[in-house]
């Protein structure tokens, strides 16, 4: 049996639960309910405190919209000047222009079966439903519309972009609370509905572990008409299985099973090469076609990269 290095992942969690639409508040069970709140202040106190100008620098909007005329004033750009109103007033007006911030952000978050696993404080798929979170909420505050896409190998819900906190809340519990009806992986699928539904150009984080193939050409397609930029949730141990003997693995979106000696020292080079090598010919093929990348690690800290990625794009504006 051909041992798939990206697939095979601890089996830690139990079988999902029939799909069903995210539940309403009063329906979500108490100890759900709490890591929703929490998970709510905490993005909300980073969009307010931590990330806000970072936010507001890295998009900068659509571009200068026409305000209002004005007088001219010594030191004024005379390349501004209304020459048309200048005429008829007998004395020189400028045009002002104001930049047109509002924004439309669409969060694609995969929620296939490979996001149950985490070795170390989080599953995968709670880190991007925190990172989803501070992202919505830095749109809100920023006056931009924040849309959602779930996925699996098919949409499995959609939030169009909107604009309030109560639609926050709903794209937070929708997210931590949602039941997938598939447990595999198309990430075809989201770009081809996005592009279908879509067509003005929006900013979209592509919130996934990337275990799928043969999305290169849907990426290509995606980035000519929207800003894509791809966020990449890891585990440590997905490249890095500890020396304890045998070990039991199954791929939690087939169901296939396992068993994979650790101690083999040789195995385990080459699997720790061959994940690396996956993960950079990705990064590559993004950075190729200008796709942004932002690379998360369930042991690591979500703020710091994204921060980082604010103040780059900012720099490169």
């Amino acid at each position: 049996m051909a041992w798939n290095p990206i697939k095979a992942v601890f089996n830690r969690s139990a079988p999902l639960p029939p799909a069903a639409e995210p539940e309403t508040e009063a329906q979500i069970p108490p100890d759900l309910m709490e890591k929703i709140r929490a998970i709510q202040v905490r993005a909300n106190y980073l969009a307010n405190d931590i990330m806000a100008g970072e936010y507001v620098s890295a998009f900068k909007g659509r571009g200068m919209e026409f305000s209002e005329v004005r007088e001219y004033l010594p030191g004024d750009d005379i390349r501004l000047i209304d020459w048309n109103v200048t005429a008829r007033m007998g004395h020189p007006f400028i045009k002002e222009f104001r930049e047109e911030r509002e924004l439309t952000l669409m969060l694609i978050v995969d929620v296939s079966s490979s996001g149950d696993f985490g070795t170390v404080n989080k599953f995968k798929n709670e880190v991007s439903a925190e990172l989803a979170s501070i992202l919505a909420y830095l749109a809100i505050k920023n006056n931009d519309k924040i849309g959602l896409m779930v996925f699996s190998d098919k949409i499995e819900h959609y939030v169009p972009p909107k604009k309030g906190r109560g639609h926050v809340w709903n794209i937070i519990r929708t997210i931590l609370n949602f039941k997938p009806q598939s447990r595999k992986t198309d990430l075809k699928a989201p770009l081809e509905y996005l592009m279908r539904v879509h067509k003005r150009k929006m900013v979209t984080f592509f919130i996934s572990d990337f275990q799928d193939s043969g999305y290169e050409a849907s990426f290509k397609l995606a980035k000519q008409k929207h800003d894509l930029i791809a966020v990449s949730v890891y585990d440590p141990r997905e490249a890095d299985l500890p020396n304890i003997g045998w070990l039991h693995l199954e791929d939690r979106e087939t169901g296939e099973k396992m068993f994979v000696d650790t101690s083999d020292r040789d195995l385990m080079k080459d699997y720790k090469k061959r994940v690396e090598a996956i993960r950079a010919n990705r990064n590559r093929f993004f950075n190729s076609i200008g796709i942004d990348t932002i690379e998360i690690d369930t042991d690591g800290s979500l703020v710091n990269p994204i921060l980082k990625y604010f103040k780059l794009r900012e720099h490169r504006h």
